[in-house]
């Protein structure tokens, strides 16, 4: 899959995404890390992570992702001065890293992905990885309407979503 095109985000639209807050998407990124990835880490990779400040950079979305660890979960931190490890890529690399079409080695011996500051700890990061059994992120599971059944146990999301747009 690495001969595949690499689609990059319009400058535009980075422009735009480059003016949001950066907190909430760090909110957002670490409930999904700690929701997936904190509870298989183990104890001896969560104790070297405790108090590291981390960043992911998606690079043509302009954004950035601030980070720690307390020991047990991931903290969402606001944007940082200086960080202990930056891994930097596009939206679409991050993408295909999460939906497993792609592999980090991969990926950063042809430049596409980046880690910047502790190398030690980014090799700790990258191999522990390596060896967790992940999810594979399947877009599907995030349309609107799964989305709102795991917030709305229960109810159908359509019918939610009908009520909704019924209002003035």
């Amino acid at each position: 899959m690495s001969g595949s095109t690499v689609f990059l985000l319009p400058d535009p639209v980075g422009a735009v995404l480059s003016r949001l807050p950066a907190y909430p998407g760090s909110f957002l990124l670490v409930s999904a890390l700690n929701r997936v990835l904190a509870k298989q880490l183990p104890a001896d990779v969560r104790q070297y992570l405790l108090g590291k400040k981390l960043r992911i950079h998606v690079s043509d979305a302009r954004l950035t992702f601030d980070f720690t660890c307390n020991g047990t979960r991931f903290e969402a931190s606001r944007k940082q001065d200086v960080t202990d490890l930056t891994i930097s890529a596009n939206a679409q690399d991050f993408l295909r890293l999460a939906q497993r079409q792609e592999d980090p080695d991969t990926l950063f011996f042809n430049r596409r992905l980046s880690m910047e500051g502790d190398t030690e700890l980014g090799l700790l990061v990258k191999n522990a990885l390596d060896a967790l059994e992940l999810p594979v992120l399947d877009l599907k599971e995030w349309a609107p309407d799964k989305v709102l059944a795991r917030f709305l146990p229960g109810r159908r999301a359509a019918d939610v979503v009908s009520r909704m747009a019924e209002k003035p």
